[in-house]
């Protein structure tokens, strides 16, 4: 409905983790489990990048298939504990689905394996509280939600966002070696160093 990027990240052993589970529709749903079940995957985790409703509404669909609750920042519990009012103010919705419990608060100190992989966490606060990079340091890419878009940054005037906080947060990321891929929660992928020399809101 938003456009949102849901991400299925495997390696040779199938396990896999799902990022960012906003499908709306029935058929967007559908295409995830089927494409999980397709190529034999083992889900292992459910990430979300932020507490943002847009990047979970497809959550339950992932509870009810593989047992998964989402993993989030806990800067954003109050977002995720409180999904049916964040659906009424922010998208004029009404939240009819029973979504799964938080099964996991993720901080910094966190990291994430899968088969031969895994993510650290990069506290990115700035569009929400809770806002994290999932970063692959092995595979040179990261996964950015709504903090950094191609050519552009999240929102700051939501609840819990602050302008001050995501430049903070971009200076710290800008430090990521510049090949770094970026796959980010709307729109196409970067990469650091292309953001480096065209965004207007990154420096080093």
């Amino acid at each position: 409905m938003l456009q949102e990027n849901c991400y299925v990240v495997n390696d040779e052993t199938r396990e896999c983790v799902i990022i960012d589970c906003g499908a709306f529709y029935p058929e967007e749903r559908q295409a995830i489990v089927q494409y999980i079940r397709d190529n034999q995957l083992i889900p292992k985790h459910l990430l979300g990048t932020h507490g943002h409703l847009d990047h979970h509404f497809g959550d339950d669909t992932i509870y009810k298939n593989f047992g998964l609750k989402p993993e989030v920042h806990g800067g954003d519990g109050d977002m995720m504990e409180n999904m049916s009012e964040q659906a009424a103010s922010m998208f004029g919705l009404r939240l009819d689905n029973d979504m799964p419990s938080v099964g996991h608060y993720l901080s910094a100190e966190d990291d994430i394996t899968f088969g031969n992989h895994h993510f650290s966490v990069i506290e990115t606060p700035g569009h929400s509280r809770g806002g994290v990079f999932f970063y692959c340091e092995e595979e040179n890419i990261a996964f950015s939600g709504d903090t950094l878009f191609r050519n552009s940054i999240g929102r700051t005037d939501f609840s819990g966002g602050s302008m001050f906080m995501i430049i903070q947060s971009l200076r710290h990321i800008s430090q990521l070696p510049d090949s770094t891929i970026i796959y980010p929660g709307h729109g196409e992928e970067t990469t650091i160093g292309q953001e480096l020399a065209s965004n207007p809101y990154l420096d080093r």
